[in-house]
């Protein structure tokens, strides 16, 4: 039995691409809701431009709040994305207990999410994921547009692991494949995985699905019997790359949860308190959202 461990990500990745601003308050009363679920690490928002993503503005206010003493669950991690060096320092400056960072195997994808190219980004990031590491925080690196890309298609899996390879090299451990254009499928996640775990035995991998075209619970059952640990999700099922040709949403963290429930793994997470969150979001917005136990519910 893995020892499973659940990354929402609806704060961040399930809001950047929304025209609706979600108002600094709720974004607190969603992520006090969130905290209660027995989830284990929640990430608040991103370190971006506020002028380029507008709905991450407060990522720096709810972090500064989250860690004020009494505000959150000790066990629970608080996560922050950030790109470069500029956020990595903002990211410091308020908290943050684990940052997430990247590049995109796609340099398509890459340019017009960065400005740069893939090997220009991962010299940056590696400089940038030491730097964090060094001062003792916790690190997870990733590799976007790793099943595929919007933009360029097929994305070689050589590339992918060259990526991987880099931040093994560096000592870099904790690793996030993102499914950015959502292609991905079983077959795939297999071999790259499978590949992966011949290269180290520290290496951890995580696991980042967008629902685009369906397979996304199918992707994260492969990786579970791989014996992957780490699940990234979106309540809600929101989401989506705004630097992606069709940006789509994550695999749904009330759907991901149910199916590990169904298997009696994960059983101390509350599913109701999810879905709380995820039908305020519902109505937030004003359109049905992807989830299937929205629809449905929990079965008795």
């Amino acid at each position: 039995m893995n020892e499973i461990k659940i990354h929402e990500v609806g704060m961040r990745d399930g809001l950047q691409v929304e025209q609706q601003i979600v108002p600094t308050e709720t974004k607190i009363k969603w992520i006090d809701e969130l905290l209660k679920t027995g989830i284990d690490i929640i990430q608040v928002g991103s370190f971006v431009h506020p002028v380029k993503v507008p709905t991450m503005a407060d990522t720096d206010a709810l972090f500064k709040h989250f860690t004020q003493p009494g505000n959150k669950p000790e066990k629970v991690i608080l996560s922050g994305l950030v790109l470069n060096e500029k956020g990595l320092e903002r990211g410091m400056a308020c908290g943050v207990e684990m940052f997430c960072m990247g590049v995109s195997a796609s340099d398509t994808h890459s340019k017009k999410n960065t400005g740069m190219s893939t090997l220009e980004a991962l010299d940056r990031i590696i400089a940038t994921a030491k730097t964090a590491m060094s001062a003792g925080k916790k690190v997870q690196v990733s590799v976007q547009s790793a099943f595929g890309c919007g933009f360029e298609g097929k994305i070689p899996e050589e590339r992918v692991i060259g990526i991987i390879e880099k931040y093994l090299e560096n000592g870099i451990t904790m690793i996030s494949l993102a499914d950015t254009a959502g292609h991905a499928h079983p077959a795939q996640v297999e071999r790259l995985i499978t590949e992966i775990y011949k290269k180290s035995d520290d290496v951890n991998i995580a696991v980042h699905f967008h629902d685009t075209y369906g397979l996304g619970i199918a992707n994260c059952y492969t990786a579970y019997i791989l014996g992957v640990k780490y699940f990234e999700s979106a309540f809600a099922g929101l989401g989506g790359c705004p630097f992606t040709a069709k940006a789509s949403g994550n695999v749904c963290t009330e759907d991901l949860v149910n199916m590990f429930n169904r298997m009696d793994l994960r059983n101390d997470i509350d599913l109701q308190k999810i879905l709380e969150v995820s039908k305020e979001a519902e109505k937030f917005f004003a359109r049905e959202m992807p989830s299937k136990l929205l629809k449905v519910g929990t079965l008795k």
